[in-house]
Order: C-alpha cells, then sequence, then structure tokens
C-alpha cells in the first residue's frame, strides 16, 4: 500500500501531492437517501459493523454522508496511523463531539482539547500516568481487586449469577476514584453508589447526540433528557467534591503538592503553577475525562477478555498455569514485578483488544486542506477511521478470526502489532494505556487464581453482540463461578 498516507498541502518543507490526486467527489460509496444521505441507513448501536461492511463492499477509502456532509471513510491501517500521527496539527477531534459535550454541560479536558491547551494538559496527564507513578498506585489497586474478588466470592458460594460489566465497572470506577483522586468511592461494597449509576448515563448519551442528524432535544426536553440533565449535575457535584476535599487535604499538609500522592493533587498543583496554562476548569475537565474513559473501556474489555477465554478452553488453561506459576497464592503474590511476568496473560489481553476493540472507529476532522493516501480532504471534512479491518484481515494475519494470543508472544515479528492500535496512535495515544493494562491483568489473574469459570452466557444463548455506545461491548454478558479448593 501507499505508505505516503497524510500530507499537507502546501507546505514550505517541500512535500507535494501524489502525482494523480482523486476527489472526494471521484470517490465511490453506499447509495443514499435524499437530504438524510447514508444517515438513516446504519444501526446507532451497530454502526461500526455497518461501516466494517461497507469497507468489504467499497474497498479501504470511500465516501459516505450523513446528511449534506461527505465523510471519508479509511479502512487502510497505514493511512489511518498517519493521519493520526498528525494530530493535533493537521487533524482534530469532530467539532460534533464537543458540540454534544456542551449540550450535555460538560467539559472533557485532555479528551476534547485542541492546540496550546492539548499541549498544557497532555504534559500535566502523562506526567501523572508515567510507568513509575502507576507502581505507586499498585496498593490502592490490590485493595481494589480485593473487593472484587470478596463480592464475586460470594456470589459463588451463593451459585448467584453475576452481571459481569456492571461489576467490571464497579471495580475500575473504584480503582480510578481511589487512585486518581484520593477518594474511596468502594461501589463494590455499595449497591446504587451515585457515582456509578449516574456514570453509566453519560457516554450512551454522548454517543447518541454525536450521530443524531436533526437535534431534537434543542427544541423540546423529552423525560429522557431531563434524566440526563440530573446525571450530569450529580457527576458535576461529586467531582467538586472531589476537588474540594483534596485541596483540603493540600492546605492541611503542604507536602503533598511537591509529592502529589493522586493523579487529582497533581494536576490542582500544576495549575496552580505559574505559566502552566493549565486552570480549575482543566483540572475539572479531566476529572470528568478520567471517570467516564477509565470506566467504560477496560470494564468492556475485560468482558470481552473473560468471554474469549471460556470460549477457548485451551487459552485459558495455559493463561491460568502460567498465573499459578508467578503467584500461586493468587492475590497475597501480586506485585507489581509478579503481574509483569505475566506474558502470556497479556497476550491475551492484545489479542481480545485486536478482536474486539473498544473504540473499532477514530474520526477525525482535517484543520486545513491536506492529503489522506492520495485522495485531496478539504479543511473540514471528517475523516472516519475504521480501526478493526486490516487487523482480522487474511491479507495482513494468518487465522484472523481466531482467538490466538501466542501471536504476540514475539513482538519483533508480531504483525498484528501494527494492525491492532486500541489506544489509538501517534501524539494523542490513549496515557492511560499502561494503567489499563495493569487493572487488566490483575482482575484476570485475581479470576483465575480464584475461581473456575462455570459460566458465560448472553442474553439469547447465541453468539456475544456487540453494542456501540461511545465503546464498544459485549450485550447483556452475565457470569456463574466455582471457588477453587483454596479459597
Amino acid at each position: 500500500m501507499n505508505s505516503t498516507a497524510t500530507k499537507t498541502l502546501p507546505e514550505p518543507a517541500g512535500l507535494t501531492a501524489p502525482a494523480r490526486m482523486r476527489q472526494l467527489a471521484d470517490l465511490g460509496g453506499p447509495r443514499g437517501w435524499p437530504i438524510v444521505g447514508n444517515a438513516l441507513q446504519i444501526q446507532r448501536e451497530r454502526v461500526h459493523q455497518d461501516m466494517e461492511g461497507w469497507c468489504r463492499e467499497h474497498g479501504p477509502y470511500f465516501v459516505v454522508r450523513f446528511g449534506r456532509r461527505k465523510v471519508l471513510v479509511v479502512a487502510d491501517h497505514e493511512a489511518s496511523n498517519l493521519v493520526l500521527k498528525a494530530r493535533p496539527h493537521d487533524f482534530r477531534r469532530s467539532t460534533r463531539l464537543s458540540e454534544a459535550a456542551a449540550s450535555l454541560g460538560m467539559a472533557l479536558g485532555l479528551f476534547m482539547a485542541e492546540g496550546e491547551r492539548w499541549h498544557h494538559q497532555r504534559r500535566m496527564v502523562m506526567a501523572s500516568f508515567a510507568p513509575q507513578r502507576i507502581r505507586s498506585y499498585f496498593p490502592s489497586m490490590l485493595n481494589v481487586a480485593q473487593r472484587l474478588h470478596d463480592r464475586w466470592l460470594q456470589a459463588a458460594h451463593q451459585q448467584q449469577t453475576i452481571d459481569l460489566q456492571a461489576d467490571l465497572m464497579r471495580y475500575t470506577v473504584d480503582a480510578i476514584t481511589g487512585l486518581a483522586f484520593g477518594h474511596d468511592v468502594n461501589s463494590l461494597q455499595a449497591e446504587g453508589d451515585i457515582i456509578q449509576r449516574h456514570l453509566d448515563a453519560i457516554f450512551p448519551a454522548l454517543f447518541k447526540r454525536i450521530l443524531t442528524v436533526f437535534p431534537i432535544w434543542k427544541l423540546v426536553k423529552l423525560p429522557s433528557d431531563r434524566r440526563l440533565e440530573h446525571s450530569v449535575a450529580e457527576i458535576n457535584k461529586a467531582i467538586d467534591g472531589f476537588i474540594a476535599d483534596a485541596r483540603e487535604r493540600m492546605r492541611l499538609d503542604p507536602t503533598r503538592r511537591a509529592e502529589p500522592p493522586n493523579l487529582l493533587e497533581a494536576f490542582i498543583a500544576a495549575a496552580e503553577t505559574a505559566d502552566s496554562g493549565v486552570n480549575d476548569a482543566d483540572v475539572k475537565g479531566n476529572v470528568i475525562t478520567m471517570l467516564l474513559a477509565g470506566e467504560d473501556t477496560t470494564a468492556n474489555t475485560l468482558a470481552w477478555l473473560t468471554y474469549l477465554l471460556h470460549h477457548n478452553p485451551s487459552v485459558l488453561k495455559r493463561a491460568r498455569e502460567e498465573v499459578q506459576a508467578i503467584a500461586p497464592r493468587g492475590l497475597p503474590d501480586f506485585t507489581p514485578d509478579s503481574l509483569a511476568k505475566m506474558d502470556y496473560l497479556e497476550a491475551c489481553a492484545n489479542e481480545a483488544m485486536r478482536l474486539k476493540p473498544v473504540a473499532p472507529f477514530l474520526p477525525v476532522q482535517s484543520l486545513r486542506d491536506t492529503v489522506v493516501h492520495d485522495i485531496a480532504v478539504p479543511k473540514g471534512t471528517l475523516v472516519w477511521n475504521v480501526m478493526r479491518h486490516d487487523s482480522v484481515s487474511e491479507q495482513h494475519l494468518s487465522d484472523p478470526q481466531a482467538f490466538k494470543p501466542e501471536r504476540w508472544l514475539d513482538e519483533s515479528t508480531c504483525p498484528a502489532k501494527h494492525l491492532s492500535m486500541p489506544f489509538g496512535s501517534g501524539p494523542r495515544i490513549c496515557p492511560g494505556r499502561y494503567l489499563a493494562l495493569l487493572e487488566i491483568k490483575m482482575a484476570m489473574a485475581m479470576l483465575l487464581s480464584h475461581f473456575d469459570i462455570v459460566s458465560v452466557d448472553t442474553p439469547d444463548g447465541l453468539a456475544a453482540r456487540e453494542l456501540m455506545a461511545f465503546t464498544m461491548g459485549p450485550d447483556g454478558l452475565t457470569l456463574k463461578l466455582r471457588p477453587k479448593a483454596a479459597c
């Protein structure tokens, strides 16, 4: 494939367009309807699969229309990688995202920041997510994993069916609030926790507003809109409480400014530093982002991984044997070093993210006239990067639909690592990827150490259905466990 995927026109550095350049009008694509284009030909909850189906029909480059807006769809991993690496100067997140977030009365910090605001916030957030800093969070994370173990042990003894994703979201919320904000929410031991209930309403509503052609909520507020406003208000209230508590801790103990023990206090210290370029609104926006992103993405990946392991017994057996060899007592043997040695378990996580990425597409918007592959892209064009196309294609991988973690064990010869980009790519790659992987390995190692998986069931007894609601997760998985003898 042509690796000259993204070139800015014109540029004094001498970059030039391909000799034969196509226009958007030259590209094929699904035939649309008058006025609405292709908008009514997709289902919101499976838009990623609709786009992937069109890729198989129309190739790696084609155009769809949402209303009057033309969207360039790119399903070439090399081109998408270069597009993502061209952020934040040539491309930005879609303005529809910022408009939808604003309509909910929410700021999403680094996730939506652009230009100089992005540079300032990125520096602050990346320092807080550095691998050495993540190790200092380990005791807090281990405590949360113990709570998940206790909750599942009780369910196993009582032969109860576990709502898998709901429990995993409790786990990730507790982990992120504890280590990031110094606040012990403990939703794993409290039914109906306010944060948990209201967080679950935000992402689906945000996703719905991004893809809605006609914003009805601007004209009339339905009962669902009022419930959503209430959830947003409660989330903002809780976050204001986190920030106020953190400021009080820092006032009582000034040493916390020099050595912040959690992400929130690090953000506050950064915001109070001269010329930081970060203010209180940025702090709040990044708290919201971490709560939302830290809950949904990791929990859905864990749910998919549990499902895939259960349906691949030989892989499950090998993963369990590795965990038991490295940490024979389970949780008491978990350390940063012991989890780091679980290479096969990490390969299982990477393979799950290849097959079931929680972000199967990444749309960006061009900031100026540019070129993608051999296609002229005018300023303001939405480029819809289909991230799960080449990564499950026989053209690039052998047996691509199979769950084979061993393909990740030799990264020097692993083509999958160039095809699968679950955390994005380029300067805007997810800053929390090390934390997410640690959370995934800890929860899964706990499960394999202390329980046998009796069943992982779907609502209809068929294969797990993919459900898109800002992130992509399985629909309604339930889990039944049996305690191992040592439990």
